[in-house]
């Protein structure tokens, strides 16, 4: 990976509104050290995160991305982001991008052990050609994610819906995944519901009706699935969000798996039963995906 630039946040609160955040940052060599050995990102995963696409310096969605980045903070008592903050940091990370498709991360950490907290920090790095994923497509295996569909109902120190730096489980299922012959994994709830892919969303086509998981059950609210609802709502489609059997997954006419960086991966097989392919509409779908969008 190649790193383009990093920048420390000093974080102010939500309320504190500023015409300029500039004395707030220090621009960081992205080579060098720059955490504490007490950071608890590092030392427990106690932080949230965000991944932005960015295409030729414009960054995708930024408004979704900082909106969740907020909602993941709310569900693990970190301090309320100062958003206008944040959206001047990833603007000063974006103009150093340049030309072609790079990733920006936002991490916001519970701090040092014992103080100063919290930690923020902002990356911008080239993002990974996934041209193969996109036009030829990835196989998939489902995993069962070890909860029942109301966990987060009734237990809510789970932290389920927020995007946690806490990875492990995610990484650990996509090795799975490769291990088995795979280059995805959708998890399954362990009363056999339809989830999410380790560090993507869901969505299927059924006709000219598109459906993705219902944002419950833990699952993470996908920044792109959002975007490209919107999308097929202005192409006349229908867009549904349900639950759905693990036992329906294989009888869909087609399904991708869309993320803020890879974009639309188009499903050819999910356990090894083969799935359709539409590959016109993936295409548009990308197209789409890689055109500018606030």
């Amino acid at each position: 990976m190649a790193w383009r630039f990093a920048l420390m946040i000093d974080p102010v609160d939500a309320a504190d509104v500023r015409a300029d955040y500039a004395d707030t940052f220090t621009a960081l060599d992205p080579a060098a050290p720059a955490l504490t050995v007490g950071e608890l990102s590092t030392q427990r995963g106690d932080g949230i995160f965000e991944s932005i696409g960015v295409i030729d310096s414009h960054p995708q969605e930024v408004t979704a991305h900082l909106e969740r980045l907020a909602h993941s903070a709310h569900i693990c008592e970190l301090p309320t982001p100062n958003l206008d903050q944040w959206r001047a940091a990833v603007d000063l990370a974006a103009a150093q991008c340049g030309a072609g498709e790079s990733v920006i991360k936002l991490i916001l950490s519970r701090g040092v052990e014992h103080g100063p907290a919290p930690t923020a920090w902002v990356t911008a790095a080239e993002a990974s050609d996934f041209t193969r994923a996109r036009t030829e497509g990835i196989r998939v295996v489902t995993l069962d994610r070890g909860y029942a569909l109301d966990a987060p109902a009734h237990a809510p120190w789970l932290l389920l819906g927020a995007k946690t730096l806490s990875y492990a489980v995610n990484m650990a299922a996509l090795r799975e995944a490769n291990r088995r012959g795979a280059d995805d994994a959708i998890f399954l709830s362990s009363d056999g519901y339809v989830l999410e892919a380790p560090t993507a969303s869901l969505i299927l086509r059924r006709g000219d009706t598109f459906v993705t998981p219902a944002p419950n059950g833990g699952i993470l609210h996908g920044t792109t699935q959002l975007s490209l609802f919107e999308h097929l709502d202005a192409q006349g489609y229908e867009t549904v969000y349900a639950t759905i059997p693990a036992e329906s997954l294989g009888g869909a006419d087609a399904a991708w798996l869309v993320s803020s960086v890879r974009l639309a991966a188009p499903i050819t097989a999910v356990d090894d039963a083969p799935m359709p392919v539409d590959a016109a509409l993936t295409a548009s779908m990308n197209a789409y995906l890689l055109s500018p969008r606030d």
